[in-house]
C-alpha cells in the first residue's frame, strides 16, 4: 500500500470582488509515494509545493482530483493520528518554554497526560534541545526554533511526516544532525515527505523526487536517474595514450577530452562505450578507473527550469 498517492489533484483559487478570476495552483498532480521512502517536491517559489501539502492535510479543499494518505481518503479524523506536520514559518507562543510547547502539542494531539512530559523531554534530546527545554521560546534563534518545530511534528509519533524546509535557518551541523534524525525514522518506517529549496540536502536524503512548476509536476524520479543524464564517463587509464590510440579514438568522431592520463568521452548511446574500451585494450593502455560523470540535483533543477521558463 502506497503511503500516499494522488490522482489529478487540482487547486484554484478566486480573486476579485465582481468578475471572479481563477488562479490555478494545482494542475492534475498525481503521484504515488511508497511507504518508508523519503520523498521530496521541488519548485521554485510559488510553484504550489506548500498548497500541495495543505491539500493533502486537508488545511485547504482540492477543486477536484482526488488523494489517499495511508489508504485513508482526505479528510478522514484518523489521518490526524498518523501526520506530522512541520510548516514553513512557523510561529509557537513566546511565553511558553520548549517543554510547555510540546506538552501543549500533545494534549492537542489527544496523548495521554501522564506520558506527556517523559515524550517531551525524550524528543527534545532526540533534537539537541534537552538543554534549553525551560528557556521560553522567545529566546531562540531561528536553528532552535527549527529543532523545536521538528519536535512538535514528532510528538504523535506519525507515520507519515511532511516538512516544509525543516533546515531553513539551521547551522550545518545541525542541518547533518537533521539529515541523520530523518534518515533514522526512515529506518523505522517512517515515511517523509520533504520541500526545500537546499537541494544539496535533498540530493543526500531523498529517494526520489519531483519537480513542480506552475502547479504542473514536470519530471518525478531517483536522484540517480535525475542527476545521471548524459551518456558521459570519465576514464582513468594506467598510462598515457600512445599518437596511434589516440588517432583510432579520434576516428570515433565522439566529443572526447584529453587529459594526460584519462579522458572524458560523451557517447550518443552506451553500446558505444565498447568501442572505446576495445580501442584502449588493443592498444596495450590499461584502464584503473571509470566512472560515469553526474551532474548536482542543483544544475539538473536549474536546467529544467530554464527549459519550462524559456
Amino acid at each position: 500500500m502506497e503511503a500516499l498517492q494522488t490522482l489529478d489533484l487540482t487547486k484554484h483559487y478566486r480573486s476579485g470582488s465582481f468578475t471572479k478570476k481563477n488562479i490555478p495552483a494545482l494542475e492534475k498532480v498525481s503521484l504515488s509515494i511508497e511507504q518508508g521512502e523519503i520523498f521530496g517536491l521541488l519548485g521554485p517559489n510559488g510553484a504550489g509545493k506548500t498548497t500541495f501539502v495543505k491539500l493533502i492535510l486537508s488545511i485547504v479543499h482540492p477543486t477536484s482530483g482526488s488523494a489517499t494518505v495511508l489508504g485513508y481518503p482526505l479528510g478522514q479524523r484518523k489521518l490526524k493520528e498518523y501526520c506530522g506536520y512541520l510548516p514553513e514559518n512557523h510561529r509557537y507562543p513566546a511565553f511558553l518554554s520548549a517543554e510547555n510547547t510540546l506538552i501543549f502539542f500533545g494534549r492537542l494531539n489527544g496523548l495521554p497526560e501522564s506520558t506527556l512530559k517523559e515524550k517531551a523531554h525524550a524528543l527534545l534530546e532526540t533534537v539537541g534541545l534537552k538543554d534549553w527545554a525551560k528557556v521560553k521560546t522567545k529566546k531562540f534563534s531561528k536553528g532552535m526554533l527549527q529543532r523545536l518545530g521538528l519536535a512538535q511534528a514528532l510528538i504523535n509519533n506519525p507515520k507519515i511526516l511532511f516538512l516544509d524546509e525543516p533546515t531553513d535557518g539551521v547551522d550545518p551541523v545541525g542541518r547533518k544532525e537533521i539529515r541523520d534524525l530523518l534518515l533514522s525514522l526512515k529506518a523505522q518506517g517512517t515515511t517523509i515527505f520533504l520541500n526545500s529549496h537546499l537541494l544539496s540536502e535533498v540530493e543526500m536524503i531523498c529517494d526520489r523526487v519531483a519537480i513542480l512548476n506552475k502547479g504542473n509536476v514536470v519530471r518525478t524520479g531517483t536522484i540517480s536517474e535525475l542527476t545521471t543524464q548524459k551518456l558521459a564517463y570519465h576514464i582513468h587509464l594506467s598510462s598515457p595514450l600512445t599518437k596511434e590510440v589516440r588517432e583510432r579514438l579520434d576516428q570515433t568522431i565522439l566529443p572526447i577530452e584529453y587529459h594526460e592520463t584519462s579522458l572524458v568521452v560523451t557517447l550518443h548511446e552506451k553500446p558505444q562505450l565498447n568501442l572505446i574500451i576495445d580501442i584502449l585494450r588493443s592498444g596495450g593502455i590499461g584502464i584503473e578507473d571509470m566512472t560515469q560523470q553526474k551532474t548536482s540535483l542543483e544544475d539538473y533543477f536549474i536546467q529544467i527550469m530554464k527549459g519550462e521558463n524559456g
